[in-house]
């Protein structure tokens, strides 16, 4: 069953004009009135108006000209047999069917010419028919105007549904651009963030080892190597901050203190608190002493969460979970606001950026709106290997 309706859905109509035009060829043959054709004027007829109806076959492949010579067909037949053309309903019908067809062409310019048709050969046809009423003049015509002026709906319809989804995908395609720019700017961050990071400590250790050196004899194996490892040292260092000043954007300042961990995160809260969001911290489990990459990483996922509910929750309370547990740290930052889950800086830079860093780590992030109201961002960071 289910092939049976794909192939009607897609040759349905071409069946009906088939059979319409094997009909009409049968009705032409079988005419009783007097004004009936015999002979060759007769074959004459039964393949024009075979012909005239099976032109709307070619519908797909010429839009315009198929139903044009339909109705200019039967204009020019009703000149031959007054009775050949109005003593078919399948004529009729397939008339009405190109009329629909000349309306809901895309070109402007082909329909209103395809109007003038139908109007012009529905009012001969009625004009050759020796049996035609005053009426017909005005009712035929106007028939088949309104059969045209339904496929001039369809095709507006049609229109806006392309121009509808033509402005989704261009609205896909510029979430997926904007998502990809939203990454490399996070993913940016992280690494002038990690750099930071290593310089200060490439930094510690040259010092260190400088230090151990100058306390040696000059001129022991010992003193040699280590004059080595600090010159290498330097060196790292060196190109280290030749890559930060390739990462760092214009506008960024160069950071001299070390940046902020989750020891910093009441001094963030009383931050966001002068702003006018009520924010109350939590700590959960035996703080431990993290690698200072991921204490940063969490340290902003935790300001990225609090700058989310104070612009878009609407509410007025904020509540901040750090939990530290054997194998992984906990953070999580719920609101009580009705804002909605697409919470982002207006770019959809926000949970972007919070699941890049997440991702970095190997863990694992959840943001959504919860049941009994406000908005959840939740964090996992896997600890396993990572402790300092």
């Amino acid at each position: 069953m289910p092939r049976v309706w794909r192939f009607f859905a897609s040759w349905g109509l071409d069946v009906l004009i088939v059979v319409a035009a094997v009909s009409s060829a049968i009705g032409t043959a079988v005419r009783t009135d007097t004004e009936r054709p015999d002979g060759g004027r007769l074959v004459l007829e039964i393949v024009w108006i075979s012909l005239v109806v099976l032109a709307l076959l070619a519908r797909r492949q010429l839009p315009f000209v198929a139903p044009m010579v339909l109705w200019i067909g039967a204009s020019a037949l009703s000149f031959v047999d007054g009775l050949a053309i109005t003593s078919q309903a399948g004529v009729f019908l397939c008339g009405m069917g190109a009329s629909v067809l000349l309306g809901a062409l895309t070109s402007g310019l082909q329909a209103r010419i395809g109007l003038v048709v139908v109007l012009i050969g529905s009012t001969l046809v009625v004009y050759h028919d020796p049996t035609h009423q005053p009426g017909d003049f005005l009712f035929t015509p106007v028939l088949f105007a309104i059969g045209w002026i339904v496929g001039f709906a369809l095709r507006e319809r049609k229109q806006q549904a392309e121009v509808a989804e033509d402005r989704a995908q261009r609205a896909e395609r510029e979430r997926e651009s904007t998502a990809r720019v939203a990454v490399a700017e996070e993913r940016a961050r992280m690494a002038r963030e990690l750099h930071d990071v290593v310089a200060h400590a490439v930094s510690v250790m040259v010092l260190q080892v400088g230090a151990v050196r100058h306390r040696m004899p000059q001129q022991s194996e010992e003193g040699e190597a280590l004059r080595n490892v600090e010159q290498a040292g330097r060196t790292a260092l060196a190109e280290m901050r030749r890559l930060l000043g390739a990462l760092r954007q214009g506008d960024d300042v160069l950071e001299l203190a070390p940046g902020p961990g989750l020891a910093d995160l009441e001094r963030l809260a009383a931050d966001v608190r002068a702003a006018g969001l009520a924010v109350r911290l939590h700590l959960r489990g035996e703080p431990l002493e993290l690698p200072r990459s991921l204490d940063l990483s969490a340290y902003r996922i935790v300001q990225e969460g609090l700058t989310n509910a104070l612009k878009h929750s609407g509410g007025r309370r904020a509540e901040v979970t750090v939990q530290y547990a054997p194998d992984a740290l906990r953070l999580e930052v719920r609101d009580d606001g009705p804002g909605t889950s697409a919470r982002s800086d207006g770019l959809g830079h926000g949970l972007i950026g919070v699941g890049e860093r997440v991702k970095a780590y190997g863990g694992d992030m959840s943001a959504f709106v919860s049941t009994s109201g406000g908005f959840v961002l939740r964090a996992t960071l896997p600890l396993e290997g990572e402790r300092a």
